[in-house]
């Protein structure tokens, strides 16, 4: 391809396991430029705890089979048979891949491979680095991103438009130094979820739905937007926006979840107890809360010893030490919290979206594995397995001299901004937040959703139609609008 620092093979928008790994999975011959939105750890990705779900050798009482029935049952039925059945048979191999990259799984006594358990999973199949997997993936991932001379990563650099021109497409990025204007060939949305469209969330502050709303502007699907899962354990110190989470494998290695009177209450509601999926347990917990009249709930698991605790949970006893809180010795507040989407850019089993040359891998995509509710820890799995088949799809088309196309001759997208244009309104966001948060929370609220619907609608139409300056405001904005729209005009 051309050397013109503004031409590429390949843009990919997204620093999280998605983007980094498809970046990874690319050969060293193609040109590969990868957005940050701001620093390149900074990520969804990053946050993960729990780990990577998968059946990986040598595994006595495990298989594919139950792997996938165990997220059929946590999806409702609802899942997609075709993606699903690439992930749990290709799950192995993807496991195999981080190790040989450097990724340190937890290992027992003699060396083998520790499997946790966490809710919904009938085995003890999930692969993990104490409770901070994701960071641990996503740093060894970056690393060997950073390795090849074929790939440039530029930080603090936000996707503001995209457009499909000439054989390929143009795209709008806002740097530290103003706008710039990049060609590309294929594109890679990873832009991760939606997370702060919401009052409280688990997700860092990049989630505001970017390539999503990227993406339906340029025509691609966007499917069941609408289901959002909200995790039943975040840290509830009824202040902070961005909520701690504490991993679902709190509970896989024997936490008990007490209600304000401080008793155990899941019996009343699903017989998997404290390990029934997501969903069950923050429907049960709302349910609970309506009943006590009180949103005070609390894990327990001070009977495993503090010694035990603060090996197996480092980041999380830390953290809870910096709250004031012995885990060892003192029950933990939590409360259901918005924390990943199911929905999004829909894509075939190559992650291919319905727009010819565009691709979307992880949260911000919608494979179809999960149906109506994720199995936990299936998440980073779905970017490693997606993200590779992104990266392998390319390969093959990129090599088609006859598909190459003359990417000399597209015409430049570049964003000009016009004379006397105003900054958006403030509060926007805000709005948009609290919109989410009354209407559409664990159970929804049909009416306070119609209304809702209606506002963002119009936020969305104003940001839409009117001249305003192209900044980081406006562009996320722009994303939480269109999300909230999207969503609540799936729910009416």
């Amino acid at each position: 391809m051309d050397n013109d620092n503004n031409l590429w093979d390949v843009l990919i928008a997204g620093t999280g396991v998605g983007g980094l790994y498809t970046a990874l999975s690319l050969p060293e011959n193609i040109r590969v430029l990868v957005l940050a939105k701001r620093e390149a750890d900074l990520c969804n990705s990053a946050l993960a705890q729990g780990g990577v779900a998968a059946v990986y050798e040598p595994v006595d009482d495990d298989n594919v089979t139950l792997h996938t029935n165990d997220t059929l049952i946590a999806g409702g039925f609802k899942n997609n048979p075709d993606s699903l059945k690439v992930l749990v048979n290709e799950a192995a191999s993807e496991i195999q891949k981080l190790i040989d990259i450097g990724v340190d799984f937890d290992r027992d006594e003699n060396g083998v491979l520790d499997r946790t358990l966490e809710g919904g999973h009938s085995r003890r199949r999930i692969f993990h680095h104490k409770d901070s997997t994701g960071a641990e993936v996503t740093a060894k991932i970056l690393e060997a991103v950073k390795r090849k001379s074929n790939v440039t990563i530029m930080d603090n650099a936000l996707l503001c438009r995209m457009k499909k021109i000439g054989g390929g497409f143009g795209a709008d990025i806002l740097t530290e130094s103003g706008h710039i204007t990049v060609r590309c060939r294929y594109a890679v949305l990873a832009t991760g979820g939606i997370g702060r469209v919401y009052d409280y969330t688990t997700n860092s502050a990049i989630a505001t739905g970017d390539g999503i709303a990227i993406a339906y502007d340029m025509g691609a699907q966007i499917k069941n937007l609408s289901l959002i899962q909200f995790h039943p354990t975040a840290y509830n110190n009824k202040a902070d926006r961005e909520c701690f989470l504490i991993s679902e494998s709190v509970r896989g290695e024997g936490a008990y979840l007490l209600n304000c009177n401080k008793e155990r209450f899941m019996d009343k509601y699903d017989q998997r107890l404290e390990l029934a999926p997501r969903d069950v347990v923050s429907r049960s917990i709302i349910k609970e809360s309506r009943e006590t009249g009180s949103d005070s709930f609390y894990l327990d698991i001070r009977y495993k010893g503090r010694d035990y605790l603060k090996e197996r949970f480092p980041m999380i006893f830390d953290f809870l030490l910096t709250q004031g809180i012995d885990m060892g010795e003192e029950l933990i507040p939590i409360f259901p919290c918005q924390h990943y989407l199911m929905g999004g850019i829909d894509v075939d089993t190559h992650a291919r979206t319905t727009v010819s040359g565009l691709y979307a891998v992880g949260e911000c995509s919608h494979t179809g594995v999960h149906g109506n509710n994720r199995l936990a820890s299936n998440s980073l799995l779905e970017a490693l397995v997606f993200g590779h088949r992104a990266a392998a799809d390319i390969s093959e088309k990129i090599s088609d001299a006859a598909a190459e196309g003359n990417m000399s001759e597209v015409e430049e997208f570049a964003y000009e901004q016009p004379e006397n244009v105003e900054h958006i309104p403030t509060g926007l966001r805000t709005k948009i937040r609290h919109i989410m948060q009354r209407s559409y929370f664990v159970i929804p609220d049909k009416q306070a959703a119609v209304e809702g619907f209606e506002e963002a609608a119009g936020i969305k139409k104003m940001l839409d139609s009117g001249e305003f300056v192209i900044d980081r405001d406006y562009v996320e904005a722009k994303s939480l609008a269109t999300a909230a729209y999207l969503i609540l005009k799936e729910v009416i």
